[in-house]
């Protein structure tokens, strides 16, 4: 493996893409490892979470977001195909990373389609990642649903779950220059945390974590310290909170340069007021109603956003 040498990256975003679904609804294989999901999707779903898919995009470019919007295609189904941070991630060294998908049904979501739409829009890709080949020994790495990038400070943080492997982790790690910490979470019925997102998020000057959910008093300790010495303010939530997706939230920013933080109304609502004066303190809140996509996705606002860190 080829390690590269690190490249300037700021934190957050002002573009994003997003994949506007054509079949969403509850994905029998994934359920296993995402106790967030829930099954008996009716025939109204998928309309239901485009509507709410077409109230994010619009708010998040009311808010100054550049956003990219790819279409998926009806077939194959590809019920998760809203959630497109965990097949892909964009860099500012020109960087496409492509990641292996725990689930066969989900490995259909990488395609090329979005990633030539963001060169037509004139983005700059020099190379491609492709970490896919370890789907061959079983091992997976979801993208910044298993990452979360402190991206100044070169730092990845990862839970290990049935989704996140050390394999692939390591190859991410050496190809993109970042140094890793790495825990076991536990979350609903005391599984492993399907996602790192789920329970933690990353800004320029904050981070959200769950450190009820990090079991190991030693590794608990570790990632607040990790945090702490990068000098983010820590806002720490609850496992109920953790549960009502308060960690599955994305900071961005404008076009202009304005900081943003964008999340669900059930997340936002589950916090308390010290906690949401705290987020407001670092970025305009950004939030959007998707309880469909939600309960039936297992997924949150940040699922639903691949940053774009492409040089133009």
């Amino acid at each position: 493996m080829t390690k590269t040498r690190p490249q300037a990256e700021r934190q957050c975003a002002d573009a994003v893409l997003m994949i506007r679904p054509a079949c969403f609804g509850s994905n029998p294989e994934t359920a296993a490892s995402n106790r967030f999901q829930q099954g008996g999707a009716g025939p109204e779903v998928p309309l239901l979470a485009q509507r709410e898919f077409d109230r994010l995009a619009a708010q998040l470019s009311s808010a100054g977001v550049a956003v990219h919007v790819a279409d998926d295609k009806p077939g194959p189904a590809r019920p998760d195909a809203c959630f497109p941070n965990n097949w892909l991630s964009l860099h500012a060294d020109g960087s496409v990373v492509l990641y292996p998908l725990m689930a066969p049904s989900r490995r259909a979501e990488r395609r090329e389609e979005p990633i030539a739409q963001l060169r037509a829009a004139g983005f700059r890709i020099k190379r491609t990642v492709d970490l896919s080949h370890w789907e061959r020994r079983g091992e997976f790495l979801e993208g910044t649903g298993s990452l979360v990038l402190d991206r100044c400070h070169r730092i990845a943080y990862a839970c290990w779950s049935p989704r996140t492997h050390a394999g692939p982790l390591a190859e991410f790690a050496v190809k993109l220059g970042y140094r890793t910490v790495t825990f076991d979470a536990r979350g609903p019925g005391a599984q492993p945390v399907y996602h790192t997102n789920v329970l933690m998020a990353i800004g320029a000057r904050f981070a959200v974590l769950c450190l009820e959910a990090i079991p190991d008093p030693e590794q608990r300790a570790t990632v607040q310290a990790e945090l702490e010495q990068a000098g983010h303010e820590l806002i720490a939530i609850s496992n109920s909170q953790m549960n009502d997706f308060a960690g599955n939230l994305l900071a961005l920013s404008s076009s202009g340069g304005e900081p943003l933080l964008a999340m669900s109304v059930t997340a936002w609502d589950s916090l308390a007021t010290s906690q949401q004066r705290a987020l407001e303190g670092h970025g305009t809140i950004v939030t959007a109603v998707i309880p469909v996509i939600e309960r039936y996705g297992g997924g949150s606002v940040r699922c639903m956003i691949a940053e774009i860190f492409l040089p133009r």
